[in-house]
């Protein structure tokens, strides 16, 4: 207890506190909870914390967790303040160690709005914009193909196929390359990376986080930092040997990487590119394995709908061939379906949070500078303003209407590659839909109201389902359609030396 950093700690957590009170006490706040409330969120989800706030203290809320919070509860509110206030409220709140100790400053997902964001948005927007997303659209469709074959000869492995699917699709998308499993050193390598983010990221792991005038200390005697320079050290290795494989190509498939060579000293260092062409595997992925598992479950939970889903299908589409893109605009009902699975459960309830760069104010109350700020997708979701009667599954209730894009956020930080990512949904789901019909498989039926928390996403429980060939037909076109698949796809693998 008589150790000098300790005793620093513990005075300066109780002058944050103060501070923070004090700072409160000279604004408005909105209304929500006053003191302490890490006890609280340690026994019940912030979900289900900010809808009991919300209908207690109303649409925007705020409270105290070291720094202050607000959260935005109403489509008003995040309209006005997340959308239309884009210059004060697209920051990101300060990770000291995940983002600037551990990733350099460099990952765009955790990176402050300014000059440097923006660069690597450019990045973004290049490779994922929505027309440049329809050059991944081929090989989208190929591996649904295989997506399918898989299925056919073995359903149980259907968790394992939507996660192959969409690994491959991001690392396509990142590098123009395909893998041929989850143990692919491609796929190893994002993924230790990631969930060494993800650790970092955890509140209240680190000191530094709560206290950041650590940082002021001689280098030696920041403890913290040897090993997180380390694990960064070796990130950087992995991001620029795959970056570097990718660049020396002499054919190249369409990717962020050939995208981003330009950057290349014009306002990014090699380093920075590799870095930023790393975002899809890490914010691709969770999201859209999430959303064709909770469009299956949909499914299998609601089999009017999903009979009125395949007689659509059928109807456009028949019985001699595979869905493509090109049938997307004439399937109206399965469109209106992925959009009202979006909404019925929303895989990032809460979007990543957001931060303010400058004083602010709302329907009377002030948002200090330096706030974070949440827009929760969950409450906008069951709104009976904008959704009626929300706890229903409804689909109809979509028709007609095109533009959707809520469940990627808000705003300037909206997803950048939320184009790539419906295009996955659609090829897969309605496929899967096509070929099979769909029952619960006894003994791990799905469940609406059971989850699976994987960082910011939220997935369904593990389930399974039983999977039939809807007719005759299906296992020939498959076999004949799957090795056609296979043989094309070998234009995007290739090797990678030096990968661990």
């Amino acid at each position: 207890m008589s150790n000098p950093l300790f005793i620093l700690a513990i005075a300066s957590a109780a002058l944050a506190v103060i501070l923070i009170h004090a700072r409160g006490a000279a604004h408005r706040l909105p209304p929500g909870p006053r003191g302490d409330v890490i006890g609280l969120l340690g026994k019940t989800s912030p979900l289900e914390l900010f809808e009991q706030w919300r209908e207690k203290y109303g649409p925007v809320i705020s409270f105290s967790l070291f720094k202050r919070v607000v959260v935005l509860n109403d489509a008003q509110a995040t309209s006005a303040l997340l959308d239309k206030r884009g210059d004060i409220f697209s920051s990101r709140p300060r990770l000291v160690v995940a983002h600037e100790i551990l990733s350099g400053g460099m990952r765009g997902i955790s990176m402050p709005y300014g000059a440097r964001w923006r660069t690597w948005r450019k990045i973004q927007a290049a490779g994922m914009s929505a027309s440049a997303a329809l050059m991944y659209r081929e090989h989208q469709t190929l591996e649904s193909t295989v997506v399918l074959g898989e299925l056919l000869a073995d359903a149980t492995r259907l968790d394992t196929a939507l996660r192959l699917f969409a690994t491959v699709v991001m690392l396509s998308v990142s590098y123009g390359r395909r893998v041929r499993n989850l143990d692919d050193a491609m796929v190893a390598g994002n993924r230790q990376a990631g969930d060494e983010f993800q650790r970092a990221s955890a509140p209240g792991k680190y000191l530094v986080e709560i206290f950041p005038f650590l940082l002021y200390l001689p280098r030696p005697l920041q403890w913290f930092r040897p090993a997180l320079e380390r694990i960064r050290a070796r990130d950087t290795r992995t991001y620029l040997t795959f970056y570097r494989a990718a660049k020396e190509r002499e054919d190249p498939k369409p990717c962020l990487a050939t995208y981003a060579r330009s950057e290349e000293g014009a306002g990014m260092t090699e380093v920075e590119v590799a870095y930023a062409i790393s975002a899809p595997f890490g914010a691709g992925i969770d999201t859209t394995v999430s959303t064709m598992q909770w469009a299956l479950v949909c499914a299998v939970l609601h089999p009017d709908v999903a009979q009125m889903l395949q007689t659509e299908l059928d109807t456009v589409i028949g019985r001699s061939r595979l869905p493509t893109f090109a049938d997307e605009p004439a399937l109206p009902y399965f469109k209106a379906f992925i959009k009202e699975v979006m909404r019925f459960r929303p895989v990032v309830p809460l979007a990543v949070p957001h931060a303010t760069t400058a004083d602010s104010a709302y329907a009377g109350y002030d948002i200090p500078a330096g706030t974070t700020v949440y827009g929760n997708i969950e409450a906008l979701m069951k709104d009976p303003k904008i959704f009626p009667d929300p706890e229903t599954f409804r689909p109809e209730r979509f028709l007609g209407h095109d533009d959707f894009a809520l469940p990627f956020g808000f705003g300037r930080r909206v997803c950048p590659g939320m184009h790539i990512g419906l295009q996955s949904v659609f090829i897969v789901v309605a496929r899967i839909l096509w070929a099979f019909a769909l029952s619960p498989a006894s003994g791990a039926e799905p469940r609406l109201d059971a989850y699976v928390s994987l960082g910011l996403t939220r997935g369904p429980a593990p389930f399974a389902v039983s999977l039939r060939a809807r007719d005759g037909d299906v296992a020939r076109i498959l076999e004949e359609e799957g090795a056609e698949a296979e043989r094309r796809l070998g234009e995007w693998e290739y090797e990678i030396n030096g990968a661990a």
